[in-house]
């Protein structure tokens, strides 16, 4: 699986409805929009690196309205919820 982070800039005014159409897209997991120096943040979670390139080139560079595009891909991921939920496996306490 690989991760990454897409870090959107768009025409302002249609930054909801680049957002809406970003969750839509298979491969992309979650979208933030985001104050600082970008307006949307895409979490894609793809199979492989050929699976994200083709999102990447095919569905997010296609959108008019997206000015600028910066994509991080991830080495690891650290999740706070995912060892609380390994480590509450068995766990009947209330």
């Amino acid at each position: 699986m690989v991760n990454a982070i897409i870090l959107l800039n768009v025409e302002r005014e249609t930054i909801n409805e680049v957002a809406e159409q970003l969750a839509a897209a298979e491969g992309i997991a979650e979208v933030y929009s985001v104050a600082g120096k970008y307006d949307l943040a895409a979490i894609a979670r793809v199979p492989d690196n050929e699976a994200l390139a083709e999102l990447v080139t095919t569905r997010v560079r296609k959108e008019k309205r997206i000015v600028r595009s910066e994509t991080l891909i991830s080495f690891r991921v650290y999740s706070r919820y995912d060892l609380e939920h390994l480590f509450s496996i068995g766990d009947d306490a209330p």
